[in-house]
């Protein structure tokens, strides 16, 4: 496909799409990656409210006077699994709510399920404001956890279906990019309403999470479905006008013709869960779900769940955690928009190499300063040690961000077929959401049994991913969705073994193979199936 308004040849092996960087694009996908922002901002402000002292005395009054007390141990003031609750409800409830939120992405179509995924944000964030005990907390939280399932499941769909092939990787960043940015403002609403001496600073911290789910909402009801679900569910003219209008030109009939073939294949897989763990289909399912553990085995999410904690661990005290955590927060948000750039230039494989690599070594770093110089009762770090803490922190968070955070939603979204795409991206999120629970209801303990080790443990699982996206990661970069097939894993050293089952067949179980050798295609492959 072209992009940037001027015509360009598509890859020598693919279809020539004709398409133009339209604004409708551009607005569409701006307003649709605010879900990113309302999923960031949960994460951020969770963590800031978890260390300010009126909260935990209102709703962890065992946590809090631990906090007061000058001999217990630095690694475990923290460890209480009410307290980690209050955290990760939010991204079990994100795990159930998927499976809904596949069927809902499916048979009523992207659009809706980001607005569902809105209203969901803003009732959770009327409860966790208004607060009166723990059960109101956790309910409200299970209801932000709802909309993180459903914005999840729909948002990085919608970005990778509507966008140009040439800056689809780019525009799928945005949803990455409003994460960071959502947790950056929760970072600094933190830090404002922690200096709050009346008691309710965390009141307007929950509460201000009203302001991406009411963007969200109403992005929502502005942006046009995309094509692809606008076909899919048999609404063929409007699909068409809207891919003439997002795509700029009237010439859409190749494309146009080439989803609703798609569609219809992928309405003959009557259960596309089942479809989704056939042979053909395992190199998908592998890399989507191994993308979703590594990310969370990065120990990322445990420094953004935890980071005023943490810090405050390590003896920085509570102004200065949270400051050092707005740090950390705009590091993520300007390393960011470094894949944005690069991701469709240098591609996917080159930065989650380079990224690993740095990782690695500045968790390593960090665990042998806090190993040194972080006891259980000693009165934290000196200022030059703690400043080096931060500047490692960051470098590893500035790695993440421009790597395993979008590239881990990003590859996903880009190469199921459309026969299992909705199912896909649900058992995608579900993981997502199942290790990002079980890292952060465990993380708190387990930095009161590892201490400095859980650096250590992080850097570990680094090494490995590192190693996977060696040997097992292709890149796709600028290949059109619908050609993965034929370009990506028919042609990969280790994959292609399990394509072999397209040899002769049509592209799903009891679909004839008449249709193969349309458009230049044979063996029984039509890369139609796989859009």
């Amino acid at each position: 496909m072209a992009g940037g308004g001027l015509s360009a040849s598509a890859p020598p092996a693919g279809v020539e799409f004709e398409a133009k960087i339209t604004p409708i694009v551009i607005i569409s996908c701006i307003m649709a990656a605010t879900g990113g922002l309302m999923f960031g901002y949960d994460v951020g402000v969770s963590g800031g409210v978890t260390a300010m002292p009126d909260f935990l005395k209102k709703f962890f009054p065992v946590v809090y006077r631990r906090t007061l007390v000058k001999d217990d141990s630095n690694y475990c003031k923290y460890d209480n699994q009410g307290l980690q609750l209050f955290t990760s409800s939010l991204y079990l409830a994100g795990l159930t709510s998927t499976f809904f939120a596949s069927y809902t992405t499916r048979k009523l179509g992207r659009r809706l399920t980001m607005l569902i995924a809105g209203v969901f944000f803003i009732v959770g964030v009327v409860l966790n404001a208004s607060a009166q005990d723990l059960a109101m907390l956790i309910i409200g939280r299970i209801l932000l956890g709802c909309g993180v399932g459903f914005a999840n499941q729909a948002v990085p769909l919608f970005l990778s279906e509507i966008a140009p092939t040439r800056i689809r990787g780019g525009l799928n960043i945005l949803f990455q990019l409003n994460v960071t940015i959502g947790i950056l403002f929760a970072n600094l609403v933190n830090y404002g309403t922690a200096k709050i001496k009346s008691g309710w600073g965390w009141r307007i911290s929950l509460g201000l999470a009203g302001v991406p789910a009411l963007l969200l909402t109403v992005g929502a009801l502005i942006v046009t479905d995309t094509p692809n679900s606008l076909i899919e569910r048999g609404r063929l003219d409007e699909g068409k006008a809207v891919l003439r209008k997002i795509r700029g030109t009237d010439k859409v009939e190749p494309e146009y013709l080439e989803l609703v073939e798609a569609s219809r294949i992928a309405k003959e897989v009557k259960h596309p869960f089942r479809n989704l763990i056939k042979r053909r289909n395992r190199p998908q399912l592998v890399i989507a779900v191994a993308l979703q553990i590594f990310q969370q085995c990065t120990g990322i999410n445990a420094i953004m769940f935890y980071a005023p904690v943490l810090f405050d661990t390590l003896g920085f005290g509570g102004d200065a955690a949270l400051y050092s955590t707005v740090i950390t927060g705009a590091v993520n948000v300007v390393s960011t928009l470094v894949s944005v750039y690069s991701v469709d230039k240098v591609g996917r494989r080159m930065l989650l190499l380079e990224a690993g690599i740095q990782m690695f070594f500045s968790q390593v770093a960090i665990a042998i300063i806090l190993g040194i110089k972080v006891t259980d009762n000693s009165n934290g770090l000196h200022s030059g040690f703690g400043i080096l803490v931060v500047v490692l922190v960051c470098t590893f968070i500035s790695a993440f961000a421009w790597s395993w955070g979008p590239l881990g939603w990003l590859i996903p979204s880009e190469t199921f077929p459309l026969e299992t795409r909705s199912a896909g991206q649900s058992v995608t999120v579900c993981v997502n959401l199942l290790f990002t629970f079980v890292i952060a209801q465990a993380f708190l303990s387990m930095l009161c049994h590892f201490k400095f080790g859980i650096f250590l443990f992080f850097s570990g699982w680094v090494l490995i991913m590192s190693l996977f996206v060696l040997f097992l990661l292709p890149e796709t970069k600028n290949i059109p969705i619908e050609e993965m097939t034929e370009r990506v894993w028919k042609k990969h050293w280790f994959w292609k073994r399990y394509m072999d089952d397209y040899e002769g067949v049509g592209a799903v179980d009891g679909i004839n193979g008449d249709h193969s050798k349309k458009n230049g295609y044979s063996n029984g492959f039509d890369p139609i199936s796989n859009l």
